[in-house]
């Protein structure tokens, strides 16, 4: 049977790329670190590690079995998680993640909610994109992933359940009011993230052009800089403009184009009492969100 700690040891080496990093990492000497190492080969009966110059380096079977100890330790420490909050909900934590605008709008409420009534509940939250989320979620550590889809984005791992909480709708940025998709296949564009560049592509494929795409920035407040500056023009969800707008922005809504976000959680059901506390948490707050952008200031 493998030890947890010796996974613990290949996890950090995979992370950190050296001895020296990992035994730091996990209050080790060197030494009990590569002792540790060469226990999981014997145990294994395979070749985990390879030199590499100086120092060393994980074989593929190093890798695989890395990529599977992170897994195993994230639910190790999930579990912890979850029998801390059986003991209730006056104790315990839960750890959710999430993309820029909904932390700037949904998950703020939705804490705000919980821990009042929860006062000894510990919350926490990681800012990061829904691939890495959903990454997060799978290997244990955290409970709740927030995340973004649309239509034609790649459907989620099977064991991934998602909680629908609401449709944000698109808008279209611009300097100036009342513009359309199909008038600006001759403009400069700022693209989003992946799932975002993805989506633009098939709305401007749907309106028959392609889109020029002069500038890709993840930030927002960025892009509403760059379509300020009359750099180009750009999509943006209904919940980012709540978050932040900037002066001379000009937001036409994209019709039946909606962005579909989700509490994701792992597994099987039931969850553990504070996951549930806190998508019941979420999805009071998501109906209490308009569907339109804030209007500009006088």
């Amino acid at each position: 049977m493998l030890d947890v700690t010796r996974l613990r040891v290949i996890d950090a080496l995979s992370r950190l790329g050296s001895v020296t990093a990992a035994a730091k990492e996990l209050h080790y000497t060197q030494p009990t670190v590569s002792h540790h190492l060469a226990r999981l080969e014997a145990e294994t009966g395979a070749q985990l590690l390879q030199r590499a110059g100086r120092g060393i380096r994980l074989t593929p079977a190093g890798q695989l079995l890395a990529s599977r100890a992170a897994e195993i330790l994230g639910r190790i420490d999930a579990a912890d998680a979850e029998l801390s909050a059986h003991v209730g909900l006056s104790a315990g934590r839960v750890r959710v993640a999430g993309f820029s605008s909904v932390i700037g709008s949904l998950i703020p409420r939705a804490v705000t909610a919980l821990t009042g009534t929860y006062p000894g509940l510990e919350i926490g939250l990681t800012d990061t994109q829904p691939p890495e989320a959903l990454e997060l979620l799978r290997t244990g550590k955290i409970d709740v992933a927030i995340i973004f889809r649309y239509a034609e984005t790649e459907p989620e791992p099977p064991d991934i359940r998602l909680h629908h909480l609401l449709d944000d709708p698109l808008y279209l940025l611009s300097t100036k009011p009342s513009q359309s998709l199909p008038g600006l296949r001759d403009a400069m564009w700022i693209a989003g993230c992946e799932r975002c560049r993805g989506h633009l592509l098939s709305l401007c494929a749907d309106a028959g052009f392609e889109p020029r795409i002069g500038y890709t920035s993840d930030d927002m407040v960025v892009m509403q800089a760059l379509v300020v500056a009359g750099l180009g023009v750009a999509t943006t969800p209904g919940l980012a403009l709540r978050a932040h707008r900037i002066d001379g922005i000009e937001a036409s809504e994209l019709p039946d184009s909606h962005r579909h976000i989700y509490a994701a959680t792992y597994g099987e059901p039931p969850d553990p009492p504070a996951t549930t506390a806190l998508l019941a948490a979420l999805t009071e707050a998501a109906a209490t969100i308009g569907s339109g952008p804030p209007r500009p200031r006088a």
